[in-house]
């Protein structure tokens, strides 16, 4: 075999360990060292370290010897210096931090206070359970980007809610599961600061350029949410004033200002300074954990075994991502040493595709991996073998994360491996059958694909801030 070929044979050995259940982050690092070593292997170093073995030499020189010309490698100085890089990859600091910031807030029992007050707020509106579950869904993925913490929370809180009003099983479910996946999306996203790291996009302009297509898509599910309210009333019934009372205007100023613009101003803060380069994403990220932690001391909801729970969360879900970028970055090394990456940058120019079809060819494999896989395996570990061809279509790296950040929403939603749905399905009441999320969902994953037609069509909904920001 070529090495270009046992760099194939090496991607589908890959494939097939992830589908038989192996642990990705350990399969990624011990592929990447039994093929390097193959790649780096050099016979000269090794009879190098052999031939200082004596004939008169005791037995510990000779295992000592031995073990030497074993590990007499490069791809063991490769491994090291990946650990190395990715420990320090200052990108990549702001992680601990932000999923610090979600699970404290998370924890900080805001988000029951903030669907009441806005379910009061928007009583009005035609489905106004489900546009409160959704606004409340959006501000919370936002402020926590952990899809299954929104989710099962949400879930906990409005799914009885909105059922105990009358609303339709799979409206209602619907709207939870899209509403939690919007995190990963909307800035401040942690899946962008991983796609930045694994990239090398400015994360400041990948901030700036998803915040039009995030408000976009918010759009999208509330006009769908409003409109299949007024069309067909009876999924979305007007609440009653035992179900939603009527509350003076003042007194609802004061429960907004108490639970709708703390949260908002937290968000918009740490968003904000660094969209107008007053911080870095890391320093960003230390003030909306300090403001995380504020919140929840503001709330009295601040104790240490919640404390507890947020830093061991926060340091297991940052060690995961961590050694998921070690495993990466070695097996990414040794596939492009030994030509894989050449081969399959051969093969899709010999297909001879327009930038449009690139795009959607990426991004239907993208779309399938999202069924077996999480977001942060498919970004830290499929994303870089496309990151290499964009240059030769003409693709802007910023638009190309944009567009996957969209995609990957349809990764949560998508049948039969939507995992919003088994979050929401785990903690809904029993009569809830998992058929009935499915299809509450799909109007959702249309309404993804639409805002990424549009985002084809009007490229400037991405280019535009990050240009008005920081220029071209």
């Amino acid at each position: 075999m070529t090495d270009p070929q046992v760099a194939l044979a090496m991607l589908g050995i890959f494939i097939l360990l992830v589908f038989l259940g192996f642990p990705i982050a350990f399969t990624l690092m011990a592929l990447g060292i039994f093929f390097g070593y193959y790649a780096y292997f050099d016979p000269n170093r090794m009879w190098r370290s052999f031939n200082r073995l004596g004939e008169d030499a005791d037995t510990w020189t000779s295992v000592t010897t031995w073990i030497d010309g074993f590990f007499n490698n490069r791809i063991f100085d490769l491994f090291i210096n990946q650990t190395y890089t990715v420990m320090s990859n200052e990108v990549l600091t702001a992680v601990p931090l932000f999923l610090f910031m979600g699970y404290i807030v998370e924890r900080a029992n805001i988000v029951d206070r903030l669907f009441s007050t806005l379910n009061i707020a928007a009583k009005n509106l035609p489905g106004s359970m489900g546009v409160a579950a959704l606004i409340t869904c959006a501000l919370f993925a936002t402020a926590t980007g952990i899809v299954g913490a929104v989710v099962t929370l949400m879930g906990l809180l409005a799914l009885p809610a909105m059922l105990k009003a009358r609303y339709d099983t799979s409206f209602a479910s619907g709207i939870i599961c899209a509403g939690g996946t919007l995190g990963i999306l909307i800035p401040p996203s942690i899946m962008l600061i991983v796609y930045a790291a694994s990239s090398g996009v400015s994360i400041v302009r990948l901030y700036a350029g998803a915040l039009l297509p995030g408000l976009l898509l918010v759009g999208l599910y509330l006009v769908y949410v409003i409109g299949r309210s007024i069309l067909q009333p009876s999924i979305a019934p007007k609440p009653t004033k035992e179900e939603v009372p009527d509350v003076p205007f003042f007194q609802l100023a004061w429960m907004l200002f108490t639970s709708f613009f703390p949260l908002a101003f937290l968000i918009l803060a740490v968003l904000g300074s660094i969209l107008f380069g007053l911080a870095t994403p890391t320093e960003a990220a230390s003030i909306g954990a300090l403001g995380g932690m504020v919140l929840a001391i503001a709330y009295r909801a601040m104790t240490f075994q919640r404390l507890r729970e947020s830093v061991y969360l926060t340091v297991r879900t940052t060690a995961m991502v961590c050694w998921l970028f070690v495993g990466s970055y070695t097996f990414s090394s040794v596939f492009s040493y030994l030509g894989g990456e050449h081969l399959i940058s051969e093969f899709v120019q010999s297909l001879d595709l327009t930038p449009l079809q690139f795009l959607l060819l990426a991004q239907l494999i993208i779309f399938l991996l999202g069924w077996p896989l999480e977001w942060s395996e498919i970004i830290i570990i499929f994303v870089p073998i496309f990151l290499p061809l964009l240059p030769l279509f003409g693709i802007d790296p910023l638009f190309f994360g944009i567009l996957v950040a969209l995609n990957l929403q349809t990764s949560f939603l998508t049948p039969p491996m939507a995992m919003s749905a088994y979050y929401l399905k785990g903690i809904a009441p029993p009569q809830v059958q998992l058929m009935q999320i499915f299809k509450g969902v799909m109007p959702f994953l249309f309404m993804v694909f639409v805002s990424m037609a549009l985002i084809y069509i009007f490229p400037e909904l991405v280019f535009h801030l990050p240009q008005v920001f920081y220029g071209r």
